[in-house]
């Protein structure tokens, strides 16, 4: 197999680990002692903002495991993802000394984003445009934590989903993706978890409504990197960070999202 090691990886996370100080600093941890890898950081935070959400008074709609984002909503939710859930993410990584930098999508042109199609309010599609600010960031050694806020071409501010963010910020830097989950990986008909999972498998199961909910929009975020890049993409959890190790070596961790 490909020595991955000249590759940068993105890791996206969200949900639980950002409720739970101690599980981020034990991931934080394992990625300051991977040898010669460049990170990247990509994050979501549902969790933080359906929280904020609800103190102001509004309430939370999703459709197709993707929130609706109202206008009057963005930002709030601008404020809670590239502000405090951004914000607190790299003072844990600077309290380890992983030199960090907060960015979100539009920062140094690097991601441009379009209106969804799917009646989701202000929800941006990623589209890759520039590397510069990354590549120059990496190359001196810093790690960027990226926000998944973007922002259209009139400079309104869009809600991305973070796992869409993720593919998006990999294929920018033909990097390796790791999406963490709050759970194994993808589980099956019978509540097993997956070693591997193609397209067909994955439109049978969505159909099926064994997939539903956030884990349909993150297996097909996984599959569009994994047909684009053709190669597979790991879907894994975050409570076990020490097999990031495990995926740089070449061995399978979690689910396997397989190109077509």
């Amino acid at each position: 197999m490909e020595a991955l090691m000249s590759k940068p990886l993105v890791i996206k996370i969200g949900g639980a680990i950002l409720e739970q100080h101690s599980a981020l600093i034990k991931l934080l941890t394992v990625i300051k002692h991977l040898k010669n890898k460049s990170v990247v950081l990509v994050h979501g935070g549902g969790c933080v903002v359906d929280e904020m959400l609800a103190q102001a008074g509004f309430t939370t709609e999703k459709k197709h495991g993707l929130r609706v984002t109202p206008k009057a909503q963005i930002n709030l939710i601008s404020g809670a993802l590239a502000g405090t859930v951004n914000k607190a993410i790299v003072a844990s990584a600077n309290s380890l000394n992983l030199a960090a930098i907060g960015l979100s999508l539009n920062d140094g042109d690097m991601i441009t984003c379009s209106l969804s199609e799917l009646d989701l309010g202000q929800v941006g599609v990623p589209h890759t445009n520039n590397s510069k600010l990354l590549d120059v960031l990496l190359e001196q050694g810093f790690m960027p934590v990226v926000s998944s806020i973007g922002a259209l071409s009139n400079g309104d501010l869009v809600n991305v989903n973070a796992d869409d963010a993720a593919v998006a910020i990999c294929q920018l830097l033909n990097a390796e993706l790791l999406l963490l989950t709050d759970v194994n990986g993808v589980k099956g008909a019978e509540g097993e978890y997956l070693n591997s999972l193609n397209q067909a498998q994955a439109q049978t199961l969505i159909s099926q409504g064994v997939i539903a909910g956030g884990m349909t929009a993150k297996v097909n975020a996984a599959l569009k990197a994994a047909n684009q890049l053709r190669r597979s993409i790991a879907v894994a959890s975050w409570q076990s960070p020490e097999q990031i190790s495990s995926l740089l070596d070449g061995q399978g961790i979690g689910t396997q999202i397989q190109p077509n």
